[in-house]
């Protein structure tokens, strides 16, 4: 379907409700499970939580009205908030119980939620997220001020504390965290301004909170399916692997691997040099392995993919390149979410022609950074660091969602390569009280103090992957 031009998007305030809340509760072992997906049983079968009675002292602090909190959750793929509902609605209170602490039930958050996700999902999901006390942002927006007028709020006054990613987006790696972003850092920080205006002694408190996940029972035979898929995909010719056979499958499936990636990467830098007029030189003689060379190649075709669409949006090449994603973004939509309501009801027929037809447009120029946001943590040398089943998975499902975006399906439907185990690290809180008097000094303090929580809200995710 080709896009059209659209209203704005209007900001979603949050209506929690608890009724939706109790329902999602029930229904969490049935998700978990199936993931709205009763003909693929494959999904979260156990749900292990570290460290949990931190969090629960926390919650009783909270309840008690001593503090304020603010949970920094890694966010790496899309079966996180399945995980995260089941250490708030199961995994608190249990251990509460066990440590004989009284907490007031329901164990909740509110949360921040990329106000994009209801443009693929559906309205249906902007409702939900609003029941169950959700805020939705603009990413690639300077400044959302809806968005930040709301959570600072709900910071303050809000029943519940406040759950961020800091990532900003998925990865799709258990083992490596992306860039923070620094709204995590900044949110704390105004938390406290809004506090000693208002005359309250609460503090604030930050807590890193990581999920990993790792396959029960490696499946080796559906990977070799899902390779083999995708290897028909490309045109290449079907490797068969005998999985009874071989001690160490892991040889064969890097191989395969390795093979897909090559020929994937010299696709699109062929598209990119002929369609796109862009240079990507042979890097072969720069590298020490195949790998290297992946790793550089990759890296050099993620920046000239971001280049045509910043381009045509006519965007500044600066910052990081998750920083960069961001800004096209935003741009796309504005290409595409023009006027106000009821201005937009009263385009001439032309114009609204002419705005579909630069929607259109804009919708696949935002492709290029969309295949980014694939790869943008990957390196070539991923697996060879660890060959294990888990990297071996989470490679082979982002090439799928590559190849799956180049055919032309902007949201493909994973498929499900064995049952999982989902481990939940509560880390060490990070008390900003002292912090808070360095970032109200002056414009260099705060953004030195924003900067200095953020690298330790990164540390502190990077030391609980294990």
């Amino acid at each position: 379907m080709v896009p059209s031009a659209q209203p704005k998007l209007d900001f979603i305030p949050p209506t929690f409700n608890p009724l939706i809340l109790r329902l999602i509760h029930w229904s969490l072992p049935i998700l978990q499970r199936f993931r709205l997906r009763p003909w693929l049983p494959s999904g979260i079968t156990k749900i292990e939580i570290l460290n949990g009675e931190i969090l629960v002292n926390l919650y009783h602090q909270f309840q008690l009205g001593k503090i304020r909190l603010i949970l920094a959750f890694r966010h790496c793929e899309v079966d996180d908030p399945l995980s995260g509902l089941y250490l708030f609605s199961r995994g608190i209170p249990q251990i509460a119980r066990q440590q004989k602490i009284n907490l007031k039930l329901p164990i909740h958050n509110h949360f921040m939620y990329d106000r994009g996700m209801t443009i693929w999902a559906g309205d249906w999901l902007g409702w939900l997220f609003a029941q169950l006390g959700g805020i939705p942002v603009h990413r690639g927006k300077t400044l959302d001020l809806q968005a930040i007028k709301k959570t600072r709020e709900l910071l303050i006054n809000g029943k519940f504390p406040l759950v961020v990613a800091p990532e900003g987006a998925t990865n799709g790696h258990s083992e490596i965290i992306s860039p923070l972003e620094p709204g995590v850092a900044q949110l704390a920080f105004w938390c406290a301004e809004d506090l000693a205006k208002a005359n309250r002694i609460e503090r604030v408190i930050v807590v890193p909170i990581n999920i990993q996940y790792h396959y029960i029972n490696p499946q080796w035979s559906k990977l070799d399916w899902l390779l083999s898929k995708l290897e028909a995909d490309c045109g290449l010719s079907k490797q068969t692997v005998g999985i009874a056979t071989t001690e160490q499958p892991e040889k064969l499936y890097s191989e395969r691997l390795l093979r897909l990636g090559e020929y994937l990467l010299s696709e699109m830098e062929d598209f990119y040099r002929c369609f796109y007029h862009r240079h990507l030189p042979d890097l072969s003689e720069d590298c020490d392995s195949r790998e290297e060379n992946i790793t550089l190649r990759l890296k050099k075709l993620l920046d000239v993919s971001l280049q045509v669409g910043e381009d045509y949006f006519g965007i500044k090449k600066t910052g990081n390149i998750i920083e960069r994603c961001r800004r096209l973004e935003e741009a796309g939509w504005n290409y595409i979410y023009r006027e106000e309501p009821d201005k937009f009801k009263h385009l001439s027929p032309v114009k609204k022609g002419l705005a579909d037809w630069i929607a259109a447009e804009a919708d696949l120029r935002m492709l290029h950074m969309r295949l980014v946001e694939s790869f943008v943590v990957m390196k070539g040398t991923y697996i060879q660091e660890k060959p294990c089943f888990e990297r071996f998975a989470e490679t082979t499902l982002i090439l799928f969602d590559a190849i799956a975006r180049i055919k032309g399906n902007i949201n493909p439907r994973r498929p499900r390569l064995g049952f999982r185990k989902s481990t939940i690290t509560v880390g060490q809180p990070i008390d900003i009280s002292d912090r808070a008097t360095v970032y109200r000094q002056n414009r260099q303090g705060a953004k030195q103090s924003v900067a200095q929580l953020t690298q330790d809200l990164e540390t502190a995710l990077k030391e609980m992957v294990f």
